[in-house]
């Protein structure tokens, strides 16, 4: 309140404009005696508990002071006060504590090199000289003032305001006799325009449930894990030789309970192994379950880069579903966005009332298809604001790697840009160099800090070396999703098999680059959803034949070289487009060809993971061969996967519904051979054409080049897996 009585900056303060309240707030030397200022707008009057030594109130103002004997008052002393409904209040005056956050905290933090920022940003838990209570940091470098807010203050800005530390731009405020499950945000006032900002916690770890949007202040965490054998089982794990299945899951439409409510974490960890244990998968992989205020952005849109989604419960919920999953020996991947975020004003967007995230420029700051903002990665703190958020999910929560998403978009400039709309590099290129400095550095440090997890890139163009050391120019992650592959196999897949002979190439371009990258092969989310139909529906033909090409694609991923992912749903033959709004058909297990279709993929995983085959082998010549790659007219593909020593399997596609006996493949080994795998088992809801469970022995007649061969009988539209017996 702007009066004669009260010098600038105590108006500063009751305008609620001050950087420094604890210059003129708390206790204070003035000559021979003590001060105790305190300003509380809305109370009628307040006293020092210690000595119950009553404050008086400065006329016209909500300031009140004591003046007296210094030794009377403790260092730390509470406040006692009375608000205009009459009741009473008791708290330490958090204007008495001094700085909390180290120099050099501030200085790594402001240099970009701080892993862990998390770890003193945002709110947490915390003691000062025997006082318990909550510390509050947060960067905001272009504020005049800004203030913890809540339910604990009536979401008042002049009750709580921070102080800044120096030219750092963070803010910061220890609350004492304030705990978990208390609502705040942070009130800031932008020193340029004046502008009021009603924010949440950038480094939040806990948000109320949408549409809500408060940041619910966490204590410790009081899980205790028991997944010590898991975490150091993949330290030691040479994952490029062992089997990778996943199981891409969006949690809230995988399924729900008896009500329609979405499942909490922990039951979702019980249903979610159980049923990926049965079905055989390795891993399982979480589309975004940082926190998000749109369901529909399935989490691609997210506002808490620290904090599981409260839709399915609070964060010791969400440990114990990863413990849960490591303790039955399933690995946890979760989809991450650097990319971009949403536009949402209670979030990151002109967190200070400037583009502090993001570019000002939206040449470079803004996401067009998806009306987002893009991270500012040239800035130190945006690049440890998302280094950091990495680490917690992969150190805190035990995450097994990230999958990072729309990689793309990030490495390009004019990604989704026409002439004009872009800016280009310092070098006059289309590279985006800032950002690819911060992808190498992140995949660096979160390398470092944790060894054995796994960093995998969303990444759709040919871009070269995603998935290659830094030391040798690549851009350090572990796995690149192939794109190229899942696109022209599912073109492929398309053509009614009367034409499949004129596009026999689409099934074949893949292995002229397999090798390249890791490539983990996607069969994702993106292709069952915005009009693109289902798996299923995405064959050509009648049920059955829909049904058996599907089948027969699957066998062909599951035994092409690299990782394997495949979303929820498309195991059971889901007839539908998913809709995140709803649950999968869980219902078509009641029909034949469905339940052979889920059959088959458990098959697949358990071929899979038993065949070293199939899996030592993924990312070199070592494990793969034609056997024939040019039999285009009869839509027949043959090939070996190869393991160490004698293990050795043909695998031979038959694309079309015309069964054929007789046909004969050249082998490199003389001896017997077995047929275990037929995607046109009657167990599956095929025909049950096929070689039986008899031995099949060579012939001594050269064919293809080799001097052995075998006489086989192809099923229609399907896929046979033969090993050598020796």
């Amino acid at each position: 309140m702007n009066t004669p009585q009260l010098d600038s900056d105590l108006i500063r303060i009751s305008e609620a404009r001050h950087h420094d309240p604890f210059a003129f707030l708390g206790l204070h030397p003035v000559g021979d005696s003590t001060l105790v200022r305190a300003f509380l707008p809305n109370v009628t009057d307040v006293s020092v508990a210690e000595g119950e030594l009553p404050l008086k109130r400065t006329p016209g103002s909500d300031f009140f002071e004591w003046r007296g004997n210094g030794s009377l008052i403790p260092e730390h002393y509470r406040l006692i006060w009375r608000d205009a409904d009459c009741h009473e209040h008791i708290a330490h005056d958090p204007y008495t504590f001094g700085p909390q956050i180290g120099d050099f905290d501030l200085h790594l933090f402001g240099e970009g090199r701080h892993r862990h920022a998390y770890r003193f940003l945002g709110s947490h838990p915390h003691k000062v000289d025997g006082v318990a209570g909550t510390l509050f940091a947060v960067w905001a470098p272009n504020a005049e003032r800004v203030s913890v807010v809540g339910d604990f203050n009536h979401w008042d800005g002049r009750r709580h305001p921070m102080r800044v530390r120096g030219g750092s731009g963070v803010w910061e405020l220890f609350i004492p006799d304030l705990w978990a499950g208390n609502l705040y945000k942070y009130e800031i006032r932008n020193r340029h325009t004046g502008q009021i900002l009603l924010k949440t916690d950038p480094f939040g770890r806990q948000f109320e449930c949408r549409p809500k949007t408060a940041t619910v202040i966490t204590g410790e965490s009081t899980h205790l894990w028991a997944d010590e054998l898991w975490m150091e089982s993949r330290r030691k794990a040479d994952w490029q030789h062992l089997p990778m299945s996943i199981y891409e899951v969006h949690p809230g439409s995988w399924m729900r309970d008896q009500e329609g409510e979405f499942l909490n974490y922990r039951q979702m960890a019980h249903s979610l192994v159980e049923y990926v244990k049965e079905v055989g998968f390795t891993h399982i992989e979480l589309l975004p379950i940082t926190e998000h205020p749109f369901d529909l952005s399935w989490g691609y849109q997210a506002t808490g880069y620290y904090a599981p989604t409260n839709r399915f419960g609070d964060p010791d919920d969400f440990r114990y579903f990863v413990d849960y999953c490591h303790k039955n020996e399933i690995g946890v991947f979760l989809d991450w966005v650097p990319a971009h975020f949403p536009k949402d004003e209670h979030a990151l967007a002109r967190f200070d009332g400037t583009p502090l995230f993001e570019h000002e420029d939206p040449r470079l700051g803004e996401h067009l298809d998806w009306s987002t903002l893009i991270f500012n990665f040239g800035r130190n703190e945006v690049k440890n604001f998302l280094i950091s958020s990495a680490l917690f999910w992969l150190e805190e929560m035990h995450i097994d790697g990230l999958r990072v998403d729309a990689v793309a978009s990030m490495l390009y400039l004019d990604y989704s840009r026409k002439a004009g709309e872009w800016v280009p590099n310092q070098y006059g290129g289309r590279e985006n160099l800032m950002a690819i400095d911060f992808i190498r550095e992140l995949n660096v440090v979160v390398h470092e800090e944790c060894p054995g997890i796994l960093m995998i890139a969303e990444e759709s163009t040919s871009w070269p070396q995603v998935s290659r050391p830094i030391y040798v120019g690549g851009l350090g992650f572990d796995l690149k999703w192939n794109m190229g592959w899942m696109n022209d196999t599912l073109r492929f897949m398309s053509h009614d098999p009367v034409h499949r002979q004129y596009h026999h190439n689409m099934l074949t371009f893949s292995m002229l680059y397999a090798f390249t990258e890791n490539f983990l092969l996607p069969f994702s989310h993106d292709e069952v959803c915005h009009g693109k139909g289902s798996m299923l529906n995405k064959m050509p033909g009648d049920e059955w034949q829909r049904h058996a090409n599907l089948r027969t694609l699957l066998t062909y991923q599951f035994t092409h070289p690299g990782k394997k992912l495949l979303f929820m749903g498309i195991e059971l033959g889901q007839g539908v487009e998913w809709n995140s709004a709803g649950v999968l058909d869980w219902y078509v297990l009641e029909y034949r060809l469905h339940r052979g279709m889920k059959l088959m993929v458990r098959d697949l995983n358990r071929l899979y993971a038993t065949s070293p085959a199939l899996y030592r082998h993924e990312f070199n010549w070592q494990g793969f061969e034609w056997i024939d790659c040019n039999d285009s007219q009869q839509s027949v593909l043959s090939y070996l996967r190869k393991g160490d020593g004698n293990e050795l399997m043909a695998v031979v596609l038959n694309l079309t519904p015309v069964p054929r006996h007789g046909y004969r493949i050249g082998v490199p080994r003389p001896g017997t051979y077995r047929e275990i795998f037929n995607s046109d088992s009657g167990f599956y809801g095929g025909s049950d054409v096929g070689n039986g469970s008899a031995n099949l022995q060579t012939e001594d007649q050269s064919w293809m080049n080799r001097p052995w061969s075998l006489s086989l009988v192809l099923p229609p539209l399907s896929a046979i897996v033969l090993t050598f017996e020796g």
